[in-house]
């Protein structure tokens, strides 16, 4: 790893004994996490007399974590270690359930996770997920370790259950290892055009200038050995301090809230400092700010329960310590917001200093604009995420809030002066049914950009900006028609027809040569030849001017008269670039007026 992805020092905390490291596995979908850890749990089982009665040093499924003692990393290490021991009590691996939910698992010291496991098939290398997760442990400065995956997948690559990478290498054929080093420079240049050294963990000499690979595979066991021994042994050479800090009141990360059966709302924390007890006053996170509650039980799922499906086995714990994954039931845990911390509070000390913390965990860490785009994301961390590739391009944000789309979104991003920012940008979340409805309509004004991987989200907004700018820009080039709405005033008929020359106010909107006109009910009136003010000839009319207008195909007294209203139709090209431009919002109203007509006739109308 380099400097950059190296933890920024905090202030020397009271240390006391090593806590195991929290490790996070990330990747592209597909690329093997599951498998990775899938085969770490599978580790102890030889080992447990039976899966409801575990014998100590077997794996030990926590809440959203699962926990590897150090008896067991020892005995599964022990050739990669030369018969060293580890430090740590463990390793505790973070459950995410994908690359978004890691912005959001933060502790006071960064990120939630102390190291990462970046996981890469060596056949299909660098892929979006892979680059965005890249992008997010630079920017949270997570050391991590990269696991080319699937090595089995090689052309010739002979695999064995459970040996060390350096010992599968060098037992292959030439035409496999030559397979091999293609694959890897390819890595090689990948990691290298995002600004990343990368070296095979066996030939690196400073492990701060370059980040290690582990080539490995999941579905045969090759090579794990040596990516567990790498990992906690960069954990425990250059995080010791961190690792030590488990004194004080307790700390931890809220994963998510549930309703669980039996046990009604639920949330789940990753405890990462000090202990907790049943009973305690904890203080939690929430949109509008800090509030407390009490635990009233804490669990975890029985003997090898999957963690996301324990159903209702589940066994009661009185008191937990650090680091530790547990489920929490209390009052009021329905509002609290995922990814933010929980502190304990039985003190009136500890309840000061808890809300204030989490006060400024409450609020957005960057500012908002007059004018601007609106970001929505299911975490304040992934809202965050969004916010800061936004930023960099220096887009204005006008709304940023957690949760669905809801309507007060919907119309900031309606009523945005600027055409290029009537957007939503979501993250990771979806919309309320009634706004859901008008966003996904073919005439709405909003564009709306969602999806779970960020970077994707940003490349279409800026596609569409640029398409937009067209658009605007081409609009400007050509007369284009705006609506608009005119009422022929009383005693002010001056030919009645070839042709017809009324007196006219415009109520809204605009009025030029040449515009068709038609009656609010659809019946077509005829064009405008021509408008004057005494003797000057006009190009344009707007909302509030009163002029003589020559109507060319109609006749006064057949088809129009006094005090009628009379729309100034668009043509159906015209309508579908007016969405994209600024309109008054009366041209906005005549819009919407001549929008139903036409489209009583035609239901594809200007779509």
């Amino acid at each position: 790893m380099s400097d950059e992805e190296l933890p920024e020092e905090a202030e020397a905390p009271l240390l006391g004994e090593n806590r195991q490291p929290i490790v996070s596995v990330l990747g592209h979908v597909d690329h093997g996490k599951t498998s990775i850890l899938d085969h770490i749990r599978s580790l102890g089982q030889e080992r447990q007399a039976s899966v409801m009665a575990r014998e100590a040093g077997g794996i030990t499924q926590h809440i959203g974590a699962t926990e590897v003692p150090a008896e067991l990393l020892n005995e599964t290490c022990a050739k990669m270690m030369g018969g060293k021991k580890f430090k740590s009590p463990g390793l505790l691996f973070i459950d995410t359930p994908g690359h978004h939910s890691f912005t959001s698992l933060r502790s006071r010291g960064g990120a939630l996770a102390d190291i990462a496991i970046l996981v890469v098939d060596m056949m299909e290398g660098c892929q979006p997920q892979t680059i965005e997760s890249m992008k997010i442990l630079r920017k949270q400065r997570t050391p991590f370790v990269i696991a080319a995956n699937k090595v089995d997948r090689l052309h010739g690559w002979q695999p064995k259950f459970g040996r060390s990478f350096i010992e599968a290498f060098a037992d292959q054929r030439s035409d496999a290892k030559e397979y091999f080093e293609e694959r890897w420079w390819k890595l090689v240049g990948q990691f290298s055009e995002h600004g990343f050294n990368i070296e095979r963990y066996d030939r690196i000499k400073d492990f701060t200038k370059d980040i290690a690979v582990v080539p490995c595979s999941a579905k045969e066991g090759e090579g794990l050995a040596d990516l567990l021994a790498v990992t906690i042994g960069l954990a425990e050479r250059f995080l010791e301090e961190r690792l030590r800090d488990t004194l004080g009141p307790a700390e931890g990360t809220v994963l998510e809230m549930k309703d669980e059966r039996g046990l009604g709302k639920t949330i789940d924390v990753i405890l990462y400092r000090g202990e907790l007890n049943k009973g305690d006053k904890i203080t939690l996170v929430s949109q509008d700010g800090p509030f407390q509650t009490h635990i009233k039980g804490m669990f975890r799922p029985r003997g090898m329960s999957e963690m996301r499906d324990a159903g209702d086995r589940w066994d009661d714990f009185d008191h937990v310590k650090a680091a530790a994954g547990i489920k929490i039931s209390g009052p009021g845990l329905e509002n609290v917001l995922a990814g933010t911390s929980l502190r304990l509070s039985n003190t009136e000390e500890q309840a000061q200093e808890a809300e204030a913390l989490a006060w400024d965990e409450a609020k957005v860490s960057f500012s908002m604009d007059e004018e601007g785009v609106v970001l929505k994301a299911d975490t304040l961390g992934g809202l965050e995420a969004l916010a800061w590739e936004l930023k960099k391009l220096e887009v204005p944000i006008r709304l940023a809030t957690i949760g669905q789309i809801n309507k007060r979104d919907l119309m900031t991003a309606e009523n945005a002066a600027d055409p290029l920012h009537r957007v939503i940008l979501a993250f990771s979340t979806g919309s309320l049914n009634e706004v859901a409805d008008k966003l996904s309509s073919d005439d709405s004004a909003v564009e709306l950009m969602d999806g779970d991987i960020i970077y994707h989200i940003i490349e279409r907004f800026e596609k569409w900006q640029e398409e937009t700018k067209r658009a605007i820009e081409e609009a400007q080039r050509e007369a284009l028609v705006y609506p608009g709405k005119l009422l022929i005033l009383s005693d002010h008929i001056f030919r009645r027809s070839n042709p017809a020359v009324v007196g006219v106010r415009v109520l809204g909107g605009r009025v030029h040569q040449g515009q068709r006109l038609m009656k609010p009910d659809g019946t077509s009136v005829g064009r405008v030849q021509s408008l004057r003010t005494g003797d000057e000839v006009l190009k344009e009319a707007r909302q509030g001017d009163e002029v003589a207008v020559a109507i060319q195909g109609a006749t006064v007294g057949r088809g129009i008269d006094e005090e009628d209203i009379l729309l100034v139709d668009i043509p159906e090209s015209h309508a579908k670039r007016l969405r994209k431009l600024e309109m008054t919002a009366m041209e906005e109203e005549i819009y919407q007026e001549l929008i139903t007509l036409h489209r009583k006739e035609n239901h594809f109308w200007g779509r």
